[in-house]
């Protein structure tokens, strides 16, 4: 009986206290304070006041975006202050910015023609369009569907001939760190789990007169039907291109017409342009092997029990249907400039091996999800072919492209006008002037070779313009033509920085490098060939700045003369005309507030526009974070971070340090400007300090030596960079805990902390690794294989290549600290897989962790990265801080979601 009450009093105080050490594992695991100093509780209620959707009431406009007009220099654009919202029109010749309209005057008349109250400040303008010669202005305006309207004869109008927007919010946002759920706070409301719908609108276009300010209800207006899902249209919309099962069909705009009308008229009339096409090598986009299977077999299904004109569904199905199946969409076309001829690429992944997932979430039976996916270091790649077709003749002419195994290819476009974009004229077109002539970019596997190609549509024979080679890959930008056609200006890192050259294109020989020194051209933004100048992106020439900051630049193409046109030290975004002889520059730091300048070609300010209003965020208590510079673990390279501190800042306690990280190679994410909506803005008000910094083998805006450090190993590069700053960070502020370090982030963030938490295990305490490739050997070849290398191997004239990486799961075993996995089950960019592997090894080396599955969720996290955002808190103060919400219910994500309806 007394070794019954013994154990049962075992049993009792190891089940209370239970809860007790999970809320005190972290302090329990750290190591004693410095003394005098104490960790701040984790304060809830300030991170709370500074989520994405809070902060957004305090900020709103940040930039300008200059929608320039047709028939002059003028451009409009819309601004919101916490006054409202204003349509302004400027004039760069007179240096005049007036409004577009008076809002009161616009309140009161849509007030009385729409019969629906508004005010100045809470005006409804959806779309608008400047028409007839820019002298009027058409526009939109949503109401609810029961909403009545009459015209000017007090008839009541039905509505009939306006379109109905059912408004389905699904799709969601993606998180904007640009790897899907990363340093943004939130999803969205997307895939996974549906979506809800919102109230059924009517929209109604008006058209205000600018001369007189009068406003009337255009009733006879129909704007353009969205073009049927099937159809890829011309640039002049005169040929319409499509598939039937695996081939390619094309038809007239009379035709189409009639498609549009009823899907299934007998007398319409197709052409079939191929014959030979096939599952997995077709020129349908569901016979690529794509990874997006699902969506494409939802547009198939849709295309097969829909009409034209208004979704009827159909009820016969044509001979046509019968033989080849229903109408799909091809693979994406480009046109020549004269829309004679259009060119498509076709994949062959016939051989290329399957992926699957699983849509756990489907109704009424899960479902799985088979998708074409080709890993690294595999035999079977896909082949990709270039096809250029004569639209009068209906003819083909497969391209003669090959030059190295296994490579891919890119077709070279012509950059889209500002004026292309306003009409919505975005279809791809060729680079070269006339039709007889293509580009295309084609490429080595190991990406160690790039050829610029001009071929002849004609006879399909190709001919090398300029020739790239390199002992780790190449990077590349956008070719410019000049001369018509017999120049080029070509960006090359061939010197080590990635700068301009004038390129004869017959020889392949440079004329002129164009700029030069230390630092890297980011981007064409426009081209004065009569001027002889060239306007450029960079980013590193300015002294004594972040060499992160961009400016636009001019450059003379002859001498090679370069010019700062927006000086400030800051980062710059611009925008420049089609004629270039204007920009706009928007401009800002991490530290100030965003800003917005008109400036000429030359560099002379014209006007100031705005300047975001951020005094009520200042007033609500927002500080602004801090930048800094430490040296990398070689004790040489410089590198930039960005650190946030908790409102509430104590420099008598001790802080627990965080980092946000992403190591690149594509980029670097560490925040260069004004970005109040971060998400580490709430995870510092916790009571952390949180960091972004660089790393070598990162951001590919510095040297190319810098950026190809990490060039065959891809796991362990930039680990070092990242210990090394915490490290300084920690000499320099006695209130940075070195015994209490985090880390996190998302897809290479998330294979970077397990990376940290295994390869350095008595350093980084607690990790959060969300998306991680950590098995690159099984994450998409271009990107695994370019940034880690794969070596050919040329035996017997016969070319193999070899692939091999360091993954995370082979040093698991090594885990000290505390870390937290997560996955969506759908996620079909990084597969789950390369997380369950980890996992596995973890459990076979007896070690505890935390794991978080996200049904239905892919790599973006979408509608569930609002409650990851919250169980990130919650696993950081719980385990850095000593404590955490141990309540079943989440009333802080609960509230915010009050906030968002």
């Amino acid at each position: 009986m007394r070794m019954l009450i013994r154990c049962v009093l075992v049993v009792v105080l190891a089940v209370s206290a239970a809860p007790i050490a999970a809320v005190n594992s972290g302090a329990d695991q750290a190591p004693a304070l410095s003394a005098g100093r104490q960790l701040p509780k984790p304060n809830y209620d300030l991170a709370s006041r500074w989520t994405s959707a809070k902060v957004a009431k305090y900020v709103l406009s940040t930039a300008v975006t200059p929608r320039w007009l047709e028939f002059s220099d003028r451009f409009w654009y819309e601004f919101e202050t916490p006054a409202g919202k204003k349509w302004w029109v400027v004039d760069p010749l007179k240096k005049a910015k007036t409004p577009l309209w008076d809002n009161a005057k616009m309140a009161a008349q849509l007030t009385r023609i729409l019969r629906t109250p508004y005010d100045a400040q809470h005006l409804p303008i959806g779309t608008i369009q400047f028409i007839e010669n820019d002298t009027k202005v058409r526009f939109s305006v949503s109401l609810p569907r029961d909403s009545r309207v009459t015209n000017a004869a007090g008839q009541e109008l039905t509505g009939e001939t306006q379109t109905e927007e059912n408004q389905v919010q699904g799709g969601g946002q993606r998180g904007r760190g640009g790897r899907g759920g990363g340093q943004q706070q939130q999803g969205g409301r997307g895939a996974g789990g549906g979506g809800q719908a919102a109230p059924q609108t009517k929209q109604w276009w008006l058209e205000y007169e600018v001369s007189t300010g009068n406003v009337v209800l255009n009733e006879k207006y129909e704007p353009p039907k969205p073009e049927l899902t099937w159809a890829q249209l011309s640039p002049d919309k005169q040929t319409i291109i499509f598939a039937r099962g695996h081939n390619l069909f094309m038809m007239d705009a009379k035709n189409y017409e009639a498609a549009k009308k009823k899907a299934d008229d007998p007398a319409i009339q197709e052409s079939q342009l191929t014959t030979d096409g096939a599952q997995y090598y077709g020129f349908a986009a569901n016979s690529q092997g794509g990874q997006n299977q699902e969506q494409q077999e939802q547009q198939q299904d849709q295309t097969t029990t829909q009409g034209g004109g208004g979704g009827a569904a159909a009820t016969v199905q044509t001979e046509m249907d019968k033989k080849f199946g229903p109408r799909t969409r091809s693979v994406g076309a480009s046109w020549s400039q004269d829309n004679k001829k259009f060119s498509l690429q076709r994949n062959d992944t016939r051989k290329v091996g399957e992926l699957w997932v699983i849509n756990a979430l489907a109704n009424p039976r899960p479902r799985l999800e088979t998708y074409k996916y080709g890993m690294p270091g595999e035999e079977n790649q896909p082949q990709i072919e270039l096809h250029v077709f004569d639209i009068a003749a209906k003819k083909g002419l497969k391209l003669s492209t090959d030059a190295f195994k296994d490579q891919t290819m890119g077709v070279a476009t012509a950059p889209v006008t500002n004026l292309q974009r306003e009409k919505q004229e975005t279809t791809s077109r060729w680079l070269s002037p006339t039709g007889d002539k293509i580009y295309f970019n084609r490429t080595s596997r190991d990406l160690k070779r790039i050829d610029v190609v001009e071929a002849d549509t004609i006879t399909g024979e190709p001919r090398v313009a300029v020739a790239e080679r390199s002992n780790t890959y190449i990077e590349t930008q956008p070719l410019r033509l000049l001369a018509g056609g017999k120049q080029g200006i070509h960006w090359s890192e061939r010197d080590g920085w990635g700068h301009y050259y004038l390129m004869d294109l017959a020889s392949g020989k440079v004329l002129k490098q164009i700029t030069a020194g230390e630092f890297v051209g980011t981007g064409v933004v426009g081209v004065d060939e009569k001027a002889r100048a060239l306007y450029f992106n960079a980013a590193g020439r300015e002294t004594g700045e972040d060499p992160y900051f961009i400016h636009l630049y001019r450059a003379n193409i002859d001498t090679g003369e370069v010019k700062l046109l927006n000086p400030g030290n800051a980062s710059h975004a611009t925008s420049m005309n089609d004629k270039a002889t204007f920009f706009v520059d928007n401009y800002s730091r991490i530290d100030m507030a965003p800003e917005s300048v008109l400036y000429d070609a030359s560099g002379a300010k014209v006007m100031e526009l705005e300047k975001t209003d951020v005094s009520a965020l200042l007033e609500a208590g927002f500080k602004y974070p801090e930048s800094f510079s430490v040296k990398a673990d070689d004790g040489i390279t410089d590198l930039y971070g960005t650190m946030y501190k908790p409102f509430d800042f104590d420099p008598s306690k001790k802080y627990p340090i965080i980092l946000y990280v992403y190591p690149g190679p594509q980029t670097e994410s560490v925040t260069k400007t004004f970005s109040p909506r971060n998400a580490s803005v709430a995870l510092a008000n916790v009571g952390f300090i949180v960091i972004e910094v660089g790393n070598r083998g990162g951001n590919p805006q510095r040297s190319k030596w810098y950026h190809n450090y990490g060039y065959g190993n891809l796991r362990d590069y930039a680990v070092p960079d990242k210990k090394a700053a915490v490290e300084q960070l920690a000499k320099r502020h006695p209130w940075i805990d070195l015994e209490r370090v985090g880390i996190w982030g998302h897809s290479g963030g998330g294979f970077l902390t397990a990376a940290a938490m295994f390869g350095f295990p008595d350093f980084f305490k607690v990790g959060i690794s969300e998306s991680g490739n950590h098995d690159n050997a099984i994450y998409n070849r271009s990107w695994s294989e370019k940034h880690d290398g794969v070596k050919e191997v040329v035996k017997d004239d016969k070319v193999t290549f070899e692939y091999d990486i360091e993954k995370n799961q082979d040093i698991a075993k090594n885990l000290k600290g505390r870390i937290l996995l997560i996955t969506g089950d759908m996620d079909n960019n990084v597969h789950p897989s390369g997380t369950y592997r980890v996992v596995e090894a973890l459990i076979r080396a007896n070690k505890r962790f935390d794991f978080m599955l996200l049904p239905g969720q892919r790599h973006g996290f979408t509608n569930m990265g609002d409650y990851v955002f919250w169980r990130r808190l919650d696993y950081f103060s719980q385990h850095l801080l000593g404590s955490a919400p141990m309540e079943i219910d989440m009333v802080e994500l609960t509230r915010e979601q009050q906030i968002r309806r």
